[in-house]
């Protein structure tokens, strides 16, 4: 079944990497959502507020969000709003590492740290656990993602009840 997705990332530094998990999905018939640069830009000079509307927006209808992990991601304000409000929504959650994803110049970069470790899900209980503790993370290279991307979405939309 295809699903919905969000891929949230840090678009100046791994857009080139976003790219090719977002393009492996096309091959495998998955519909993809994302906010591309033009629109990003034309509406972060409305301010933070139009920035939540967007992303809100490109949120309405999925199922899953795909986290993907450069090494700066978890440092970028936009990417920890998009995980907070998908987890608010209910939407599975995975998280793919990218860093290894060679860019046009041929190069990787360093691993960085997984913004599932500092995103908090909170249950029915009222108990509270690192959504990394929750939720899986992967790598596209070494887990091969161009192969098993959609299998890890599907599980994650399960997992949600989605």
């Amino acid at each position: 079944m295809a699903r919905r997705a969000f891929f949230s990332f840090h678009y100046e530094l791994d857009v080139q990497r976003a790219s090719v998990v977002r393009n492996s999905r096309l091959t495998h018939g998955e519909q993809l959502s994302f906010i591309d640069a033009s629109m990003w830009e034309s509406t972060k000079c409305q301010g933070d507020d139009a920035l939540k509307r967007l992303i809100n927006k490109a949120l309405e209808n999925t199922s899953v969000t795909v986290v993907l992990i450069g090494s700066h991601t978890n440092q970028r304000p936009w990417v920890k709003y998009e995980l907070e409000r998908s987890i608010a929504r209910g939407n599975g959650i995975v998280a793919v590492r990218v860093n290894k994803i060679k860019n046009f110049q041929g190069q990787i970069t360093q691993c960085g740290v997984n913004p599932l470790d500092s995103a908090m899900v909170t249950f029915s209980n009222g108990t509270k656990k690192p959504a990394s503790s929750y939720y899986k993370t992967y790598d596209y290279v070494d887990d091969d993602g161009y192969n098993n991307l959609g299998t890890w979405i599907e599980e994650a939309a399960r997992l949600a009840g989605k």
